[in-house]
């Protein structure tokens, strides 16, 4: 498949955001860099999500509709399969980003020569004002170590879809954490990621966010590395126990 050289393709689903998803669309309407197309995925939004989106509509950004709710795997997997660009990036439709981020990464990922790129990230309150929790990344972290520490965070990754398959992009439907399980699968298959360790993208916590019910993340990712990596109950545990660790210092 041909895609647009230089080309980042941004793709947000959107369920139920319209306190948010104008301030994420603002966000990289303000990017310094400017080769981009937005794809907004709305997934059966109740709400006026869909009366902000067609706001904007037009030009570079482009609003698709899944019908009924269907999950953020189905709608970033159904706005990948609309994606021109040869560059892959996602946003959340709750989260921010810096005005550099793309421009900055891009020219990283470039730099690297690498197919697989993510950033630091800053976490903020609900109103989006940052609280200076700063969560720093690797240099570059592997299959094993992405196991370890689920650091890897969805607003911050950029991929080289002529680097790897398309079959490893997308995003297993069913299960808690999806996006981690995507990167571990592109991970397994042999890739290495790079890390940018500024915090270019902004984590807004409150309770309607997707990984608001901690209890259920947590059960979620024991569960992903017996049922999506099937691993052995001894190695699962490890994993869990270190992936804990990890997820309990990002916090504090």
């Amino acid at each position: 498949m041909k895609w647009e050289e230089d080309l980042i393709s941004i793709v947000v689903p959107v369920y139920n955001a319209e306190k948010y998803v104008e301030e994420a669309i603002r966000c990289v309407l303000g990017q310094t860099a400017q080769n981009w197309e937005l794809i907004l995925v709305d997934d059966g939004s109740t709400d006026g999500s869909l009366e902000i989106l067609k706001k904007y509509e037009g030009g570079k950004i482009r609003v698709f509709q899944m019908g009924k709710n269907q999950g953020q795997a189905a709608a970033r997997n159904f706005g990948r399969g609309q994606a021109r660009g040869r560059y892959l990036a996602y946003q959340d439709a709750d989260d921010l980003w810096s005005s550099e981020k793309l421009e900055r990464q891009f020219r990283f990922l470039k730099e690297k020569g690498c197919a697989f790129a993510f950033t630091g990230y800053e976490f903020a309150g609900e109103d989006g004002a940052r609280n200076g929790k700063v969560v720093h990344v690797p240099a570059k972290i592997g299959y094993k170590q992405a196991l370890k520490n689920t650091t890897i965070s969805t607003i911050t990754v950029m991929f080289d879809r002529e680097k790897i398959p398309e079959r490893l992009l997308a995003m297993p439907s069913g299960v808690r954490g999806e996006d981690s399980a995507t990167w571990w699968q592109i991970l397994r298959a042999g890739y290495t990621a790079y890390g940018l360790d500024e915090p270019l993208s902004v984590y807004r916590r409150h309770a309607q966010s997707h990984s608001g019910n901690k209890w259920k993340v947590v059960w979620g990712t024991y569960r992903m590395y017996r049922e999506c990596e099937r691993l052995s109950v001894a190695a699962s545990w490890y994993y869990f126990v270190c992936y804990l660790f990890h997820a309990v210092r990002r916090r504090l």
